[in-house]
């Protein structure tokens, strides 16, 4: 492990939460226009092309992920300071958190209680691989509740085919939760592989499930994991069924570089090509465009 990039830095700011909405301040020019984001009853968020989340006709804060669980919504977004991310946690009832992090935004996710969040960073200059241009990844999650900070999924022990994986150059992306604040599944890569993981926050250990997988996302109903499955030079999305092991390619067989989305039990949403994207989630139909210009889909359950 490598200390430097274990997760710490953080303070807290207020900002204004009534009954699951919340009111975000925009600044334009000198002008600061109120919007209200409504949290509580369903509906799409996403970052438009300009940085901003929308909902409908509604604007809210400047991000470049996103994500919406129990009326908690999560912002992460690149600073004015260079390699620097700030993710901004705003939850009914209690002061928002800033986490401030050295690298550049990639992935958010809350668990469905809104008490967990998880974060991923882009570090340049931090690779096991060495060279010009190389980078790493690192996660980590947060509990709102306690203020427990878990540190980096690095500082977990790994288990790889029933043993310890000792190895030092490993990377991990793409936190995605299960229902009862304890399991959580993530990406390890490691010697040039990549891994679904299953984690465990009271053991601190992640345990490796399946290979040539990236950026999992968990059904509303814990059955099933949506993820990027190797396909030769590409990554496809695909479905898998934790109950049988059962994989199935879904209908966009595009190469994706994304963390999917699920929009319910039976619909999987994605970006891809500067647009977002839904596709059923048990392989058939045709992908449906919801959102030209637009990243990073969440969903107000």
């Amino acid at each position: 492990m490598i200390a430097g990039r274990t997760l710490a830095g953080i303070a807290a700011v207020v900002v204004t939460v009534v009954a699951g909405a919340v009111f975000v301040g925009l600044r334009t020019g000198d002008a600061v226009a109120e919007q209200r984001l409504d949290l509580a009853h369903g509906g799409l968020l996403y970052v438009d092309d300009a940085g901003r989340v929308r909902q409908d006709d509604h604007v809210g804060p400047s991000c470049q992920r996103v994500d919406v669980a129990a009326g908690v919504l999560a912002c992460l977004r690149a600073t004015a300071v260079p390699d620097q991310a700030e993710l901004v946690v705003t939850k009914p009832g209690a002061e928002p958190r800033r986490i401030s992090e050295w690298g550049l935004p990639s992935r958010v996710r809350l668990s469905p209680s809104g008490r967990l969040v998880g974060w991923t960073v882009f570090r340049s200059g931090d690779s096991y691989l060495g060279g010009v241009g190389t980078f790493s990844t690192t996660a980590g999650i947060f509990d709102l509740d306690t203020g427990s900070h878990y540190g980096s999924l690095e500082d977990f022990a790994l288990i790889m085919d029933g043993k310890p994986y000792p190895a030092k150059d490993l990377n991990y992306w793409g936190v995605t939760f299960a229902r009862d604040d304890l399991t959580f599944y993530a990406t390890v890569r490691s010697a040039g592989g990549t891994w679904l993981v299953r984690g465990d926050l009271r053991a601190r250990t992640l345990t490796t499930l399946r290979r040539n997988v990236e950026c999992p996302s968990l059904s509303p109903d814990g059955t099933r994991v949506a993820y990027k499955f190797r396909d030769g030079d590409r990554w496809r999305l695909h479905v898998l069924s934790l109950a049988d092991d059962r994989d199935v390619p879904l209908a966009d067989p595009a190469h994706l570089d994304d963390q999917p989305q699920w929009l319910d039990d039976r619909t999987v949403a994605y970006g891809r090509d500067k647009a977002i994207y839904a596709v059923p989630a048990d392989g058939t139909g045709t992908p449906t465009l919801l959102r030209a210009a637009a990243s990073s889909p969440a969903v107000v359950r």
